[in-house]
């Protein structure tokens, strides 16, 4: 690994050791936020599938007794019926925390329509109306998806970018302080001796010329 280039003084010793002391505490608690989002997105990467399967389900049954509408009336009739303007649909937006991630938050209002059908047409059959009616139900279902799996992919994205931070500590910035301050001890230490090695000599060169 290689190190930074400083100085070997001990000033810079003392603030490398202070850097490697906040590095080393930044790394773990970025390493215990990353398991606790994983652990949070685990729960709702779970939702998120339970959520998927019964919108699947329910639009499932939504297009076939729409189909059987279809057959059991006219085809003009059914396309002039469906392309009327249909009932308003509010949506409250807002957002949500999760371990500092700002995510959506989006609810179906109560409408003052809820019930009523789109249209107004005797000749189509109970069939067309069951399958509106069971549209309007599968609605709240498939805006709570639409939150859940933006949700998903933004925990997945900080969880990749809290990743990449765990890891330029731990493979990066912590053994290249590590390796820096083990030089600038051992420059130090070397140092240290030269001064003992020199100090001894003049001491000698004294001590032979008193003689």
């Amino acid at each position: 690994m290689a190190r930074l280039n400083v100085n070997p003084t001990r000033m810079e010793l003392k603030k490398l050791k202070a850097r490697l002391k906040t590095a080393v505490r930044g790394h773990k608690l970025l390493k215990d936020k990353s398991d606790e989002m994983i652990r949070r997105f685990s729960i709702i990467i779970r939702k998120d599938k339970a959520l998927r399967e019964a919108v699947e389900a329910d639009m499932g049954g939504v297009l076939g007794q729409f189909a059987l509408a279809r057959s059991l009336s006219s085809g003009e009739v059914v396309e002039q019926a469906f392309s009327m303007p249909v009932s308003p649909v509010a949506i409250e937006c807002g957002t949500d925390n999760v371990m500092g991630v700002e995510v959506p938050k989006i609810e179906v209002a109560e409408s003052e329509n809820t019930g009523s059908l789109p249209y107004s047409f005797a000749g189509l059959t109970s069939e067309a109306d069951a399958s509106v009616e069971m549209l309007v139900k599968v609605l709240p279902k498939m805006v709570e998806l639409a939150e859940t799996e933006k949700t998903v992919r933004m925990l997945a994205a900080e969880i990749e970018r809290n990743k990449r931070r765990v890891n330029a500590l731990e493979y990066v910035m912590i053994p290249q302080l590590e390796e820096t301050i083990k030089y600038i001890s051992i420059k130090l230490d070397e140092n240290e001796r030269g001064a003992q090695t020199r100090l001894m000599k003049v001491k000698d060169m004294l001590s032979g010329d008193a003689e």
